[in-house]
């Protein structure tokens, strides 16, 4: 199959997805790569490239560097592909997880790389500045993880799968909540997330106050592909204000990737290519697998539609990528 016969959805990662050297590979490999490189420098006012490849200062982590790091990455794999497949693959929908909304906009053609790049830096610093407690991926339904959260005054930061819901709220109450969990709950999990406060909830409503005449600055032009929102786990309209809402109401709101991904399957996406980002213990763009993959493959599973998962997050996989979609 050759991504022109079907239905293409870009995705792009969030927050969690980011490491030490993401990006150095494409860097040496493509001019698009470094013109992006010395461009965002320029936007954000730091050595982006220093930051992704090296590190040096040990900040890759604190979310005011994560969010321009990790969208910066997840478009120059976009950018790289494109430059090697342009025009013979064209989504007809993009989407993102939390942070990864922007990457998608932007290749939706909603936002410049510029406006999107300034946009999730001030985003990312008051997220920062702003953000107190963790944030909990449990193996609870939403039903679940309602009744617990609202018990501890505790909110829900995402919805993943139908039994893969994010708990978030303040690190005393947390403790409290997985106390209970781990009684009432044996058999499930909880995992603690690497997260600067507990993000998509209330404790959020205070940096999302502060982000919203960030938002109403900024132009956003008409998508030019179907973008799905988090907010609403739909498609997002045209309407620039619209989108700026959405968008508000996504710092302190569940991420509904379950329903962005029902969307999708609705709409008879057929291939889905994950960009950016990686995961995995060991050291090196080439070690790295996609951090989505699995949530997406799951969704496809639960239900039953059929669709090819392509993971585009480094040299290696970007040519593998080229190879798979073009026939």
């Amino acid at each position: 199959m050759t991504a022109e016969q079907g239905k293409v959805m870009f995705v792009f990662p969030g927050q969690g997805a980011q490491y030490p050297g993401m990006g150095s590979d494409l860097f040496e490999a493509f001019d698009v790569v470094r013109d992006l490189y010395d461009e965002a420098s320029s936007i954000v006012g730091f050595d982006m490239a220093r930051l992704s490849f090296e590190d040096p200062d040990s900040q890759l982590n604190f979310t005011r560097y994560t969010q321009p790091a990790l969208l910066t990455h997840e478009l120059a794999c976009w950018r790289a592909l494109t430059s090697l497949t342009d025009p013979a693959v064209t989504p007809q929908l993009s989407a993102g997880h939390s942070l990864g909304e922007y990457s998608a906009l932007v290749a939706a053609g909603c936002l410049t790389f510029e406006t999107a790049l300034k946009l999730v830096q001030r985003r990312g610093e008051l997220m920062g500045e702003f953000g107190e407690g963790g944030m909990l991926a449990t193996t609870l339904d939403l039903e679940q993880a309602h009744e617990l959260a609202d018990r501890f005054f505790c909110g829900i930061g995402g919805c993943n799968l139908p039994e893969q819901t994010v708990i978030a709220g303040a690190h005393d109450d947390l403790e409290r909540l997985t106390q209970e969990l781990q009684a009432t709950y044996p058999r499930k999990r909880a995992i603690p997330l690497q997260t600067e406060g507990a993000f998509h909830t209330f404790l959020m409503v205070s940096a999302a106050q502060q982000f919203r005449p960030v938002l109403e600055a900024v132009t956003f032009n008409t998508p030019q592909i179907t973008v799905l929102s988090n907010f609403t786990g739909k498609a997002h309209g045209t309407d620039a204000n619209g989108i700026r809402s959405r968008l508000f109401f996504q710092l302190f709101h569940p991420v509904r990737w379950i329903g962005c991904m029902n969307t999708a399957m609705d709409e008879g996406v057929d291939t889905i290519v994950e960009l950016g980002g990686g995961i995995g213990k060991q050291e090196g763009p080439a070690t790295k697998r996609p951090n989505l993959e699995g949530i997406i493959k799951k969704s496809l599973k639960w239900r039953d539609h059929t669709a090819t998962y392509v993971g585009a997050i480094n040299l290696e996989t970007i040519r593998a990528a080229v190879a798979e979609l073009s026939g």
